[in-house]
């Protein structure tokens, strides 16, 4: 079993068959390479201290179990406010490079404000993973092996399921560092935890129907305690062939953001 979501090389990152996601065995899921791109905007560095407020991820095609390019640039510098923008590129199978997935932080600066009282609101998290349940993905002889969901990530369900339509509240562990050698920070775990919501808590019947997330945008209020994200997570789907998961997330203390994805849906 490897030791890491990615390896480093060089300037590249070399996934392995950790971040191998339930769709296609050649493609990763979008949790390990968003996880990538948190770890690669915290290391852009900013005159003032910053943290990220809200991440948004492109995923432009499937992001591939090959060497990725990274490349990193500040789109919109500020004493305050700033955008970073972070790119995964590939080479395609015609030997051109492309970028596969991008991310858009916005980081804002950092404050020590003494807020009135009553203002933050009591949002206290669901039971925890202690009481939770871990449920097989269901899906036959095509999701054997090793993969992100099932062996880089401690999924434990609090309501819903894999085996059941509907919403869904499940705590999640990664189990693995993102890069090896490098620490994991909470930032880079929410984004790894976040493009699970929809998922989670599906609700077209699995191989009738797809649901594809081509974006997935994490909004973060506070950095989270502790090793375990739990995602709060509901799909609204319609006729036009659109449709939208949102989780609320949380760590063992309360509430830390939200996460929303679009979705693509058809028939299969």
């Amino acid at each position: 079993m490897p030791d890491a979501l990615f390896v480093p090389d060089g300037d590249a990152f070399v996934p392995t068959t950790l971040t191998t996601g339930p769709w296609d065995p050649g493609a990763q899921h979008g949790g390990a390479p968003a996880a990538l791109l948190a770890h690669l905007v915290e290391q852009v560095p900013t005159a003032e201290p910053t943290r990220v407020a809200r991440m948004t991820f492109e995923l432009m095609r499937p992001v591939p179990l090959a060497p990725l390019r990274a490349v990193t640039e500040v789109v919109r510098p500020g004493r305050k406010v700033q955008l970073v923008q972070a790119s995964l590129y590939a080479d395609g199978r015609d030997g051109v490079e492309a970028e596969v997935m991008r991310a858009t932080a916005l980081r804002i600066r950092r404050a020590e404000l003494d807020l009135p009282d009553g203002t933050i609101p009591d949002d206290p998290p669901p039971a925890g993973p202690e009481h939770g349940q871990v449920l097989a993905f269901p899906g036959g002889p095509r999701f054997e092996g090793t993969a992100y969901h099932s062996h880089a990530n401690d999924i434990r369900f609090v309501a819903g399921g894999f085996d059941r339509p509907g919403p869904a509240t499940a705590w999640i562990r990664l189990l693995v560092p993102v890069v090896e050698g490098r620490p994991t920070s909470p930032l880079m775990r929410v984004a790894g935890a976040a493009d699970f919501g929809n998922g989670l808590s599906w609700t077209l019947p699995r191989g009738e129907w797809i649901f594809i997330n081509p974006d997935l945008t994490v909004h973060v209020t506070r950095e989270p305690v502790g090793e375990w994200v739990c995602l709060d997570a509901i799909t609204h789907p319609e006729p036009t062939g659109t449709g939208l998961a949102e989780s609320a997330l949380y760590d063992s203390t309360g509430r830390i953001g939200r996460s929303v994805q679009s979705l693509l849906i058809d028939r299969v």
